[in-house]
């Protein structure tokens, strides 16, 4: 077709480009082998290009070369400048990955002098090529630390040896955070404090009600085998709950239920099924009643289960001031039985409970009170808490005749040094 021709109809002239550079390709495939045999015999030799990758490039060599033939026809003088650079001069352009394989020491050195240089030229007339045919990985050189930065770099990031024994670190033990940790404890519990005198304001449970569902409650966890975290944490959210809704005596044990469900989530690893919580109910409420008390306490709560407890500001006062186990045991069996009692415990703070469980304790087993250390750190002093005190150790005097005895059962084990069959000072000599 002439120049005028082409010009007249250029949407024609294009598809025949296109279609002679497809008949083109076609044609030339045949011909590979016979264009890599004509191949000067180095050039044959150096090729070192992986499987996959080389059958991908032959074929895209191929295809260019039959576009080529087919474009080399006088069409214009553009297009033959065209083919001329485009097929003639491939721009020089890196590779997006290189392979690099390994290969084993003094391979580089067995090598001939002759087969280095072809396996270099197969290399620059290659996209890709394997890195390993020109030179071998040389082991790193190793690398000199100046002695100045072990004695004055303190890195988070220490690499430093691990002896064979090594010391085991309690998670509790965080000097250097304990402070920051109990001042948001501190600023927490004030949020997530349930109302004192919400008893008052429920029209058909009382505190009695109350108490023996948490005595049920820590069977429950004693049966389970759940931490008393969960104890506490169920505990919290049933306060938190009764302070907002008014429940029925019927729904009393719903709402238990459901709380405890959701503290075990989370608090255990591996949490009770939900078809648990239903049997434990003896099935006076179905499955689906529990999930759907377990959704309505989550949005009355607002989803913040995160509450600060009494057992979390014991935990760290044991590590603030270190005492024996039975102080800790002790401690331990008068934060949860003042769980049972809402009336007048809910009107203290956890941290204050917490205080008033440690001095009673601690002044039970050794005769000493308050340290020091906990007075500065908490900011409490012993004259602020002895109201807290008194109605514990009055509970703690009453514990024998009390009608919920679930606690002082539980503490009777010997894993708890049965601390709640210890004698109770019937008078208080605090220092």
């Amino acid at each position: 077709m002439s120049a005028a021709g082409r010009s007249a109809a250029p949407g024609l002239h294009n598809q025949e480009n296109m279609l002679s550079r497809l008949r083109g390709a076609i044609k030339a495939r045949p011909a590979a082998n016979e264009n890599q045999e004509n191949l000067p015999p180095k050039q044959a030799a150096g090729r070192t290009v992986l499987g996959a990758l080389q059958n991908k490039q032959r074929n895209q060599t191929q295809n260019l070369r039959g576009g080529k033939q087919e474009c080399a026809q006088p069409s214009s003088s553009k297009a033959e400048d065209f083919g001329k650079n485009f097929f003639e001069k491939p721009p020089a352009k890196q590779p997006a990955f290189q392979i690099h394989v390994d290969e084993p020491d003094g391979a580089c050195t067995k090598k001939p002098v002759a087969e280095a240089v072809r396996a270099k030229a197969a290399v620059q007339r290659s996209p890709v090529a394997v890195c390993s045919a020109v030179t071998c990985r040389q082991p790193l050189a190793a690398i000199n630390v100046p002695s100045v930065l072990d004695a004055s770099f303190d890195s988070p990031m220490d690499m430093s040896l691990v002896e064979a024994d090594e010391k085991q670190v309690n998670v509790n033990e965080v000097p250097e955070y304990a402070t920051e940790i109990h001042s948001y404890l501190r600023e927490m519990e004030v949020k997530t404090r349930p109302k004192a005198g919400y008893m008052k304001k429920q029209p058909d449970i009382t505190n009695s009600m109350r108490a023996i569902l948490v005595d049920w409650l820590v069977e429950v966890g004693e049966e389970y085998k759940l931490h008393n975290e969960t104890l506490y944490l169920a505990v919290n959210y049933i306060d938190r709950f009764l302070s907002s809704m008014s429940v029925l005596r019927g729904k009393l044990q719903l709402v238990g239920t459901a709380a405890m469900l959701l503290a075990s989530k989370f608090e255990e690893i591996y949490p009770p099924e939900v078809a648990e919580f239903v049997y434990i109910t003896d099935d006076t409420y179905t499955k689906k009643q529990v999930l759907r008390m377990e959704h309505l306490v989550l949005k009355v709560l607002s989803f913040d289960l995160a509450a600060p407890t009494i057992n979390q500001f014991l935990t760290q006062y044991f590590c603030h001031h270190t005492v024996n186990k039975q102080v800790e045991s002790l401690a331990m069996y008068l934060g949860e039985l003042s769980l049972v009692d809402s009336d007048p415990f809910l009107k203290y703070l956890p941290s204050q409970t917490a205080a008033a469980a440690y001095i009673l304790a601690n002044n039970t087993v050794t005769g000493a009170s308050w340290p020091k250390s906990l007075a500065e750190m908490t900011g409490y002093m012993l004259a602020d808490l002895m109201p807290c005190i008194e109605d514990l150790h009055k509970m703690y005097l009453n514990a024998t005749q009390h009608a919920q005895q679930s606690v002082r059962e539980k503490y009777k084990s010997s894993k708890y040094l049965e601390v709640s069959t210890m004698a109770v000072p019937s008078k208080l000599l605090l220092k």
